[in-house]
C-alpha cells in the first residue's frame, strides 16, 4: 500500500517556482513545524540582507502551518514603530490577548510576566507558530521578551516554534549585536539566505517572459541585482509595458515570438516605479551613511564614460576616495564594496573597480539626488584625487560634470589634461576639456588662449561654425600681442578654409596695423596672408605683387619667410632653377627666426626641396616642421606640410604610403583627394579611383589651388581608364587654371606633357608635339632629373622613329643616375624606351628593358606600370613574365620602411606616429611584408630582414 503521506500537496514554500536559494531555509522551517507540533518548541532564525526573501520565505512557513492547523501568531516589525513598551509582542499576540492586556504603566519585568502567562496558556490549546519578521526593528522591551521567549521555548516541553527573521548585511554604521548574541547556539537553528545567482534569477525572468532574447534576460537579473526584492518590483513594472507572452496562432500553434524593446537604463522608462521605489527603501534599510556612499559611488560612476584606461575612483582600490568624497570610515567602505559586489549589486567593471551591476540600477539610486548635489560630488572628487596625485586626464574628466570650481587649478589642470589628450590623437576628449575650462572664471588674456584653442579644435572637427564664433570672440579680447597673432592666423585659416580668402587676408591685415612697434608678428602675419592668398587666383595676385615689390623697394621688410614664399612663387612662374632656389632656401634657414613665423619658412622650404628632389631634406624639413605644430592651434602650415608629405611619397613612387582610404568629401575635392586618387590609380585599384573621381560636382567647387591638383589627378584617372578624351579635358582645364595663377612649371602638374599623351591617342601629333616641346622647355629651366625626364620620355613618345628612341634613352639615363625622387619617372621611362626598342626590332634589347621596368614597377608597388611593362612583354613575343622576388626584396619602399621599425621594436601605434600614416595602414602593410617574407611572427622580422 503506498505511503499516504506521498499523496499530500507539497508544501508552498517548496514549490518549483520558488528560488533554489530559499528551498535550504524553507525545510528548516518544516522541521521546526514538525517539531512544535509533535510537543517540542525552539528557535528558528532567518538571517539575510535586504531583499533576499525573508519575509517571503517566513511567511510561505506561516501558511503552511496554518494549513497544518496550527496557530499562527505574526508580527511585523517596521523603523520607528514604537506605539509603547511592548509594540511588537502586543501586536503578535492581539489575537488572543482579550481583557488581558498589561497595564502600560507597569513594570516592565510585570509586564513581561503577563504576557509570557498568556502565551503559555494558549499554547497548551494548540501548537503555535510565533513569526515575528525584522525583529531588528522592534522595540526594545518587545525584543528582550522575545529573547527570554526564546529560551523558554528551547527549555520548556511548549508545542511552540518561534521564527524570527533578521537583517544581515554589512553597512557603513557597524551592526549592533545580533538577536542571539545572548542566547546558546544549542537554542537556534540559524540560516542566512544567499542571493539569487544569475540561474536562479534569469528562471524567474523567463517564467514571466519566456519569449525575452538571452541579452535581455541577463540585462534583467543583472538590475536585479540578486536580490528578489528588487527583481519583483523590477518584473512588476516591465509587465506593465511588456507583454507576458507572445500570441497564440489561432490554430492553436506555437506562439509568436514578442519582439522586445531594449532593456532601460533610467528610471524614467519605469511605470508605475515599484523598482525605484524598492532601490530606495533597501537604501533606507542601510542607513543614512551607507545610503550616502552608495548615491556617492553612483555619482562617481555616472561621470565616468566607462572606458578602461583609467580608474574610476582615481586610485587603485577606489574605497579611498569614495571614503573622503562621502565623509566615511576608509575601512568600513571597503568591506561594503567587497560585500556589494558579493551580493551582486555591485561587480567589477572594466578597470576591475566596483560598478553598480547595472546603468539602471545606478539610476534608481540617483533618483531624487539632485543637480547640485551631484555636481558638488564631482567637486570633491577632483579636489581629492587632485591631491591624490592622479594624472591630470583623470581629474580633468572628474571636473566636465561637476560645474565650476572658481578656483585656479581647476583651468590648469583642464588646460594640462587638454594636452595629453592631444598627445594621445583624443581631440574629441581636448575639445571636451577646453569647452568646461571655459566655464571657470578666467583672465582675459587666459580666455582668449582656450578661446583660440578651442577654436582651433572645433573649425578642424564637425562643429566648425561654433569654432569660427570661438575665434571671433577670441580676437576681439584684449590678450598679449603673440596671442592675438595666433587668434588671427587661426582665424584666416579657418576662413580661407571654407572659401572666404579675401576676409582671411582682411582680418589678418587689421591685425597688422594693430600691432605697430612689433615686426617679428607684422611679418608672421604678412606670410600667413600669402599663404591662404593661394586659396584665390584674384587674391593671390593681389598678395604676391605686394610683396613683391616691398620685397625690391624695402627688403629688410620682408621677413625669411616670406622670401621663401618668393622662391617658391619663382620656381612654380619658372623662374628659376632649382639649384638657384635651393640655394636661396638654404641661406633662408640659415638665419634667425622667429617662433610664429618658423613654420612657415620650415613648410615652404619643403616644398621647395621637394620639387628639387631633395627628397630626404624636405623629409627632414618636414619632420621638424610638425614637430612644431601645435595640435590645439588652427595654422595653415599644418595642412601644407601633410600635402608636402604626400607629394614627397608620390615622387618616390611609393604610392603605399598614401592615405589607403578614400578621404571623406569636405567642402570640395582637396590635394590629399588628388594624391589618394593617384595612388589608386598606380596600384591597380581602378574602381576605387573611378568612385573618387566621380564623387565630386566641380562645378560646386571652390576655385582653389587644390582643385587645380584634382583636375589634373582625375585626367591620370581618365587616361588609365582608356578614356583620353576626358583627359585631355581635364588637362587642359588645369592648364588654363594653373596659368592663370602664373603656375607654368612642371613641377607641380604637369599638364602638358599628360596632355600631349592624351592628344597622340587621339590622333592630333601636331598638338601633342607642340605641348611636348614646351613641357621640355620649361623642365629645362628648373633643370631636375625627374621633370626633365619625363619631359624627355613623353616627348621621346611623340616624336617616334630613331629620334624618339635617343630621347627615351636619354631620359633612362639621366633617371638612372638620379636620387629616389625618380624612380617611379624610370619605371615609366623604361617601358617607353622598351615600347620603342620593339617598334625599331631589337627585341632582345626591348625585353631586357621591360622586365627591369616590371621589377622596378613591382618593388615600388606600382601595379599599373607593372601591368603594362607585362603587357609590352607579351606584345614583344616574351614567352615569360619579369621574374618574381623573395625575401626583402621583394617588398616595396613602404614595406621595408615599416618593417624596420617594427623589427627595431617599434608598435604599430608608434610607426603610424612616426611616418604619419592610419594605424590600420601600418597593419596591412606588415601583413603582406610577412607574407613575402614568409614569417608568421613580428620577433621574425629581424633575422628575415638581417638574412636578405
Amino acid at each position: 500500500m503506498p505511503d499516504p503521506q506521498c499523496e499530500q500537496p507539497q508544501p508552498g514554500w517548496l514549490r518549483p517556482d520558488r528560488p533554489g536559494e530559499h528551498r535550504e531555509a524553507a525545510a528548516l522551517l518544516a522541521a521546526g513545524i514538525a517539531k512544535a507540533r509533535s510537543g517540542t518548541g525552539g528557535l528558528v532564525l532567518l538571517r539575510g540582507a535586504t531583499g533576499t526573501g525573508r519575509t517571503s520565505v517566513l511567511e510561505a512557513a506561516a501558511e503552511d502551518a496554518a494549513a497544518q492547523g496550527m496557530r499562527v501568531l505574526r508580527a511585523r516589525c517596521a523603523p520607528g514603530f514604537a506605539a509603547g513598551p511592548f509594540a511588537t509582542v502586543l501586536q503578535l499576540l492581539d489575537p488572543v490577548v482579550e481583557w488581558e492586556k498589561p497595564d502600560p504603566a507597569g513594570d516592565e519585568r510585570e509586564q513581561a510576566a503577563l504576557l509570557w502567562r498568556i502565551l503559555h496558556a494558549h499554547a497548551g490549546e494548540a501548537p503555535m507558530l510565533l513569526a515575528v519578521d525584522d525583529v531588528h526593528l522592534a522595540d526594545g522591551p518587545s525584543y528582550r521578551w522575545l529573547v527570554e521567549a526564546a529560551r523558554h521555548v528551547g527549555r520548556l516541553p511548549l508545542p511552540v516554534l518561534l521564527a524570527v527573521t533578521e537583517r544581515s548585511q554589512y553597512d557603513i554604521e557597524p551592526p549592533a549585536p545580533g538577536f542571539t548574541h545572548t542566547l546558546s547556539p544549542a537554542l537556534v537553528d540559524t540560516h542566512t539566505l544567499a542571493p539569487l545567482t544569475a540561474d536562479s534569477a534569469a528562471r524567474l525572468v523567463r517564467a514571466e517572459h519566456p519569449d525575452a532574447p538571452a541579452e535581455w534576460i541577463a540585462a534583467c537579473t543583472r538590475a536585479g541585482a540578486g536580490s528578489p526584492l528588487l527583481l519583483r518590483a523590477l518584473l512588476h513594472d516591465l509587465g506593465a509595458v511588456l507583454p507576458v507572452a507572445g500570441p497564440h496562432h489561432p490554430s492553436g500553434g506555437a506562439s509568436t515570438p514578442t519582439p522586445y524593446p531594449p532593456f532601460p537604463e533610467t528610471s524614467a522608462a519605469l511605470y508605475p516605479g515599484s523598482y525605484p521605489s524598492a532601490v530606495h527603501w533597501w537604501l533606507d534599510s542601510a542607513g543614512p551613511a551607507t545610503a550616502e556612499v552608495a548615491r556617492v559611488l553612483a555619482v562617481l560612476e555616472e561621470g565616468w564614460d566607462g572606458t578602461a584606461d583609467e580608474p574610476a575612483g582615481g586610485d587603485p582600490g577606489g574605497a579611498g576616495l569614495l571614503a573622503e568624497v562621502a565623509a566615511a570610515d576608509p575601512a568600513r567602505v571597503a568591506g561594503w564594496l567587497t560585500a556589494m559586489t558579493g551580493l551582486g549589486v555591485l561587480r567589477p567593471g572594466p578597470d576591475g573597480h566596483p560598478r553598480y551591476a547595472h546603468p539602471l540600477l545606478r539610476d534608481a539610486v540617483l533618483t531624487g539626488v539632485p543637480d547640485a548635489r551631484r555636481r558638488a560630488v564631482h567637486r570633491a572628487a577632483a579636489e581629492a584625487m587632485l591631491h591624490r596625485g592622479a594624472p591630470a586626464g583623470v581629474v580633468a574628466r572628474r571636473l566636465l560634470p561637476s560645474g565650476p570650481v572658481g578656483a585656479p587649478w581647476a583651468p590648469a589642470v583642464l588646460r594640462d589634461a587638454t594636452a595629453l589628450a592631444l598627445r594621445d590623437g583624443r581631440s574629441d576628449r581636448a575639445v571636451a576639456f577646453l569647452r568646461r575650462a571655459l566655464e571657470e572664471p578666467l583672465p582675459e588674456d587666459h580666455r582668449q588662449r582656450v578661446l583660440t584653442e578651442l577654436g582651433s579644435l572645433e573649425c578642424a572637427g564637425p562643429d566648425s561654425s561654433a569654432g569660427m564664433t570661438r575665434l571671433t570672440e577670441a580676437l576681439r579680447l584684449h590678450g598679449t600681442p603673440q596671442d592675438r597673432v595666433r587668434a588671427a592666423v587661426a582665424l584666416g585659416t579657418a576662413l580661407a578654409g571654407r572659401g572666404r580668402t579675401r576676409a582671411a587676408v582682411e582680418v589678418l591685415r587689421t591685425v597688422d596695423d594693430q600691432l605697430s612697434g612689433h615686426p617679428d608678428l607684422g611679418a608672421t602675419l604678412q606670410t600667413a596672408s600669402a599663404l591662404l592668398s593661394d586659396q584665390d587666383q584674384t587674391v593671390r595676385q593681389d598678395v604676391y605683387r605686394c610683396l613683391s615689390d616691398t620685397a625690391e623697394q624695402s627688403p629688410e621688410l620682408v621677413a625669411p619667410a616670406a622670401r621663401a614664399l618668393l622662391v617658391r612663387y619663382a620656381a612654380t612662374a619658372a623662374l628659376t632653377s632649382a639649384d638657384d632656389a635651393m640655394r636661396q632656401v638654404r641661406a633662408l634657414l640659415a638665419e634667425p627666426a622667429h617662433p610664429l613665423t618658423e613654420p612657415f619658412l620650415l613648410g615652404t622650404a619643403a616644398a621647395v626641396a621637394q620639387w628639387a628632389d631633395e627628397l630626404d631634406e624636405a623629409d627632414r624639413l618636414v619632420d621638424r616642421g610638425l614637430a612644431g605644430q601645435r595640435p590645439d592651434l588652427l595654422h595653415p602650415m599644418h595642412a601644407a606640410l601633410l600635402n608636402t608629405r604626400a607629394d614627397i611619397a608620390a615622387a618616390r613612387g611609393e604610392y603605399a604610403l598614401l592615405p589607403a582610404e578614400r578621404p571623406a568629401p569636405a567642402h570640395g575635392p582637396s590635394n590629399v583627394h588628388a594624391t589618394t586618387l593617384i595612388a589608386l590609380v598606380e596600384t591597380g585599384r581602378a574602381e576605387e579611383a573611378r568612385r573618387l573621381a566621380d564623387g565630386f560636382d566641380l562645378h560646386e567647387a571652390p576655385d582653389n589651388w587644390e582643385l587645380n591638383r584634382f583636375l589634373y589627378a582625375r585626367g591620370v584617372q581618365r587616361a588609365a581608364a582608356a578614356d583620353p578624351a576626358g583627359a585631355l579635358l581635364d588637362f587642359l582645364e588645369c592648364g588654363r587654371r594653373q596659368t592663370a595663377r602664373d603656375v607654368v612649371s612642371p613641377v607641380v602638374t604637369p599638364w602638358r606633357s599628360a596632355a600631349a599623351e592624351c592628344h597622340l591617342a587621339l590622333g592630333s601629333p601636331r598638338e601633342a608635339l607642340a605641348l611636348a616641346e614646351e613641357e621640355l622647355r620649361l623642365a629645362r629651366v628648373w633643370n631636375t632629373p625627374r621633370t626633365v625626364g619625363r619631359s624627355l620620355r613623353v616627348l621621346g613618345t611623340v616624336t617616334g622613329g630613331r629620334r624618339g628612341l635617343r630621347l627615351a634613352e636619354e631620359a633612362v639615363r639621366l633617371l638612372t643616375d638620379a636620387p629616389a625622387a625618380a624612380q617611379g619617372e624610370l619605371v615609366a621611362a623604361l617601358l617607353a624606351q622598351g615600347r620603342q626598342l620593339t617598334a625599331a626590332g631589337e627585341r632582345t634589347r626591348a625585353r631586357e628593358c621591360l622586365r627591369t621596368a616590371a621589377r622596378k614597377a613591382e618593388r615600388l608597388g606600382a601595379v599599373r606600370l607593372r601591368t603594362l611593362a607585362e603587357a609590352a612583354l607579351r606584345e614583344g613575343g616574351a614567352r615569360r613574365a619579369a621574374t618574381v622576388r623573395t625575401g626583402s626584396g621583394s617588398l616595396t619602399g613602404s614595406e621595408l620602411r615599416i618593417a624596420r621599425l617594427a623589427a627595431d621594436g617599434r608598435t604599430n601605434t608608434e610607426i603610424a606616429g612616426l611616418l604619419h600614416l592610419a594605424r590600420r595602414t601600418v597593419e596591412t602593410h606588415l601583413t603582406s611584408t610577412y607574407k613575402k617574407l614568409g614569417i608568421r611572427r613580428r620577433a621574425e622580422l629581424g633575422q628575415a630582414l638581417a638574412g636578405d
